[in-house]
């Protein structure tokens, strides 16, 4: 057979859904406590896998707030230091950076 005849044909295990059917008819066959097993186990699975992408979401948007607050306090250095390459004393490159002296000056350190 060709690949474009084969295309064609219904794959009954993976088209369609029939491989979700055939899942459920088997357990369809289980009895009530292996049932009620398999229900809990599922419970479980969706829990534990709700709590890491949610994890996994609060954990990004953490990284992400500390990367900006990070990228914010390297401008602040950067800003300082061209202020003092242009001459300025800490009191006008604390005025101009909109900063306090002491921190300015620990900044400069």
């Amino acid at each position: 057979m060709t690949d474009d005849i084969r295309e064609k044909f219904i794959n009954p295990y993976t088209d369609f859904g029939f491989k979700k059917l055939f899942e459920q008819a088997e357990i369809a066959k289980y009895s009530d406590a292996e049932r009620r097993l398999y229900e809990a186990s599922q419970k479980e699975y969706w829990d534990y896998t709700s709590t890491l992408e949610t994890a996994q979401r609060k954990g990004l948007e953490l990284g992400i707030h500390h990367g900006i607050q990070k990228g914010i306090q390297q401008e602040k250095i950067d800003t300082i230091h061209r202020l003092q390459a242009m001459g300025l004393s800490v009191e006008q490159i604390a005025q101009g950076a909109d900063m306090d002296v002491k921190e300015v000056k620990k900044l400069l350190q």
